[in-house]
């Protein structure tokens, strides 16, 4: 039973990555409940989510395609950030981080659901064929913004990783015009790259902190998660995604709180 509800928290985290982002908030309190020690749960549910994510980003490739220059822009950003965040959680308290989890979550929320309005407002501002609002034609100050933000993200995300996703769409809902979609695709890569390194520094600097069994089971199930996310996901229309990051953003506000 305890097998068969870590697979299942794992498809299901899988699928939310894929979609809204928080998968960790299903897995990760899963393993405690099971008496998992908090850092065998965080670095386990890190390694195990990987897979999930890269199925997930290739579903989602259509969002990423001719975006390669964005791509080398925010791709260090983010894995500089995942290596950082992997060295503080072997280094500092497991709370040191979690005190602001729900702050993190709550900024990214409002961002998420007044995002579109500052988008417009931006658009509004913007001079004629200076600025689209896309990451490739940002203004330097604002784009100098989305690096520091995915890189505090990825520092962040390497680290524990809740909501990573909900806080990078809203942060690309805010400074950019790009579509949910787009962002989607953008958050899925930055997101796995960042598990990734965070991943490779655990196995390197700490293995016997990784559980091979619930490693297994969650990247059996978040990798078949990932691969219905992102069908699940393209077809959802822009309000309902925002609305999908609300209600789980929400959710993993009130079960921190709850379980603090």
């Amino acid at each position: 039973m305890e097998a068969l509800a870590i697979l299942a928290a794992g498809f299901w985290a899988g699928m939310i990555n894929v979609v809204v982002g928080s998968g960790t908030l299903v897995t990760f309190p899963t393993l405690l409940l099971f008496g998992y020690p908090p850092l065998v749960a965080n670095v386990s549910n890190n390694i195990g989510l990987v897979g999930g994510g890269i199925t997930g980003t290739f579903g989602y490739r259509r969002e990423l395609a001719g975006r390669g220059r964005e791509l080398r822009q925010l791709l260090p950003a983010s894995v500089f950030g995942g290596v950082t965040g992997a060295v503080l959680l072997l280094v500092l308290p497991d709370d040191a981080f979690q005190a602001i989890v729900p702050v993190l979550i709550a900024v990214g929320l409002v961002m998420v659901v007044w995002g579109p309005a500052l988008q417009r407002r931006a658009a509004r501002g913007r001079d004629a064929g200076a600025d689209d609002g896309s990451l490739a034609t940002l203004t330097p100050g604002r784009l100098a913004a989305v690096f520091i933000g995915v890189y505090v993200l990825g520092i962040y995300g390497g680290y524990f990783g809740a909501a990573q996703g909900v806080l990078l769409v809203g942060l690309m809902s805010v400074l950019t015009a790009e579509g949910i979609q787009s962002i989607t695709g953008l958050k899925n890569l930055l997101t796995t790259a960042v598990n990734s390194v965070a991943a490779m520094i655990f196995l390197l600097v700490s293995p016997e902190s990784v559980d091979w069994t619930v490693v297994l089971l969650i990247a059996v199930g978040a990798t078949a998660g990932g691969v219905v996310g992102a069908r699940f996901g393209r077809r959802l229309p822009p309000w309902l995604m925002r609305a999908l990051i609300v209600v789980v953003g929400v959710a993993a506000i009130l079960r921190m709180l709850i379980a603090g």
